[in-house]
């Protein structure tokens, strides 16, 4: 027996230490490289490299980082910002976020929290979530947030080179990247990308699948958001609450959208937050400024988050 373990360490241990430096490898590749998984990457690289000392977070999904920009904000308010909108994420995503911020960076001042009827819905799997590998490995906080999705598992936390098993294009991603470093500009600067697109028909398609859409509001990602509020108002961090524009076609085919509204509406006012919703603006009438029915364009963006500074400006939020 004791023959049989040792031939086991003696083929098993040159692995594991080829292994390491090959993990080490990849992932610094796929960080470093400025197409990686949408550009989430950079916004993960500015936080565990404690890159953020800004006043203002910007907190969300897709509808946050196409929609508010961090430079704009900056120059009409004098304060400095940076967007942490993520691509297809609920509320237990961004809190994971958020929890990561303040590991690695000073706390905000602000946080604009950019409401969306999907914030509360809970998802079995996560988007995009090849975002997270170079980041995993022997990272606890992340295990313990995406441990309860599909996608990951215990190993490819712990063990190196597990969690790239099988994924032959992120490996020849990070092969490519590090034989012809990417020359393009960064997909998003401080968070913020700006889409430079035209209307499509996802809401026509959206439609021709179902006559409507009925959100489940997940009752323990509402009573963990109710935690995390509590937690920033412990650590002096001032929440603002943003339903950024949303075409209105695309607000009818939520049939249960007045319901996501309203819940929105009580705990800001239980809580005290200011809540600014933008569903009835003007902008939400003038298909010209969207790419689609939930997602401004960027002249749509630009023109709303000069629009959301004169807001905060003329309602003394930022005192």
């Amino acid at each position: 027996m004791k023959k049989f373990i040792l031939t086991v360490n003696y083929f098993f241990l040159p692995i594991l230490i080829l292994s390491v430096p090959l993990d080490y490898f990849f992932s610094k590749q796929l960080s470093e490289s400025t197409k990686f998984a949408g550009g989430e990457n950079l916004v993960w690289n500015d936080i565990y490299n404690g890159k953020i000392n800004d006043d203002i977070f910007i907190y969300g999904s897709s509808r946050a980082w196409v929609h508010i920009s961090p430079q704009i904000l900056e120059e009409k308010l004098g304060r400095t910002a940076y967007n942490f909108g993520f691509d297809g994420q609920n509320f237990d995503i961004q809190n994971l976020v958020h929890q990561e911020v303040l590991r690695y960076n000073s706390k905000p001042k602000y946080i604009i929290y950019s409401l969306d009827v999907f914030t509360f819905m809970r998802k079995d799997e996560i988007h995009n979530n090849i975002q997270f590998l170079p980041y995993m490995f022997m990272n606890g906080n992340l295990r313990s947030y995406l441990s309860s999705y599909n996608g990951h598992s215990y190993y490819d936390y712990y063990l190196p080179m597990i969690r790239y098993a099988g994924k032959s294009q992120v490996i020849q991603q990070a092969l490519k990247f590090s034989n012809n470093r990417d020359s393009v500009r960064p997909f998003r600067l401080k968070g913020y990308r700006g889409k430079e697109a035209l209307w499509n028909d996802d809401l026509k398609k959206a439609k021709e699948k179902q006559s409507n859409l009925v959100i489940k509001i997940d009752s323990e990602l509402v009573e963990d958001f109710k935690v995390f509020l509590d937690k920033c108002e412990s650590d002096n961090i001032k929440v603002i609450f943003v339903y950024t524009p949303e075409y209105f076609e695309g607000q009818n085919f939520v049939s249960n959208r007045s319901e996501i509204i309203s819940l929105y509406k009580k705990i800001a006012e239980n809580r005290q937050i200011p809540f600014i919703d933008y569903s009835d603006d003007i902008l939400s009438t003038q298909r010209e400024y969207f790419y689609n029915s939930s997602h401004l364009n960027k002249k749509g963006a630009e023109l709303f988050t000069k629009k959301l500074s004169e807001d905060l400006i003329n309602t003394n939020l930022l005192k």
